[in-house]
């Protein structure tokens, strides 16, 4: 028959307890930093008017407004992740932030240049149930952007406005319209191509 020896369990020290479970709290604490600078990427923010964005990469400057002209690349995709526009791989579009679709536009002006955000636009903020004729989504979906501002000329969106107003009285045959060939006008730039849709 063998013997069982025993062996006698010291008693804790006074305030060992208090540090195991000062450990356990500060382990505990930084499992949850690690799991939110992990998912960090994924989060999103939510403005007042349900628009959802996230910033993929902050810009420089200062922050855009419905004043200035903008060059971007966008790519708008339906909630399936099908892709409906892109203007990656050509020259970017120039337009001001009011431009587009309600969402687009105040997702535009919390950025500035450099700047990648990805927007969630809900169909409040998008097309409202006035959607184009081929438009290849319904009028009920959320749309998600990826728009990188490439470059931001403040102020100069009036200008542009201006541009596109002779152009069009250009093309009327207006007389004095200024700029008109033979006159020393710069043809101005034309209008934004490729964009998510206007107002």
């Amino acid at each position: 028959m063998s013997a069982v020896t025993q062996v006698p369990i010291r008693p804790l020290a006074r305030f060992s307890l208090v540090k195991l479970w000062l450990a356990l709290l500060v382990l505990a604490l930084a499992a949850a930093g690690l799991a939110w600078w992990g998912t960090e990427a994924m989060q999103r923010e939510t403005t007042a008017s349900g628009l959802q964005y996230q910033v993929i990469e902050e810009g420089e400057g200062a922050t855009i407004t419905a004043a200035d002209l903008l060059l971007i690349h966008f790519v708008g995709r339906r909630a399936n992740g099908e892709i409906f526009a892109n203007t990656l791989g050509q020259q970017p579009v120039e337009t001001p932030p009011d431009n587009f679709i309600p969402g687009f536009g105040e997702g535009l002006k919390m950025m500035r240049k450099g700047a990648h955000y990805r927007l969630w636009i809900p169909p409040h903020l998008g097309y409202q149930g006035n959607l184009p004729p081929s438009a290849p989504f319904g009028p009920e979906e959320t749309l998600t952007f990826d728009i990188r501002v490439v470059d931001v000329a403040p102020g100069m969106a009036a200008a542009q406005r201006m541009q596109q107003m002779q152009q069009m009285l250009q093309q009327q045959g207006a007389p004095g319209a200024s700029g008109a060939p033979g006159e020393g006008g710069t043809p101005p730039a034309g209008a934004p191509a490729g964009r998510p849709g206007g107002r």
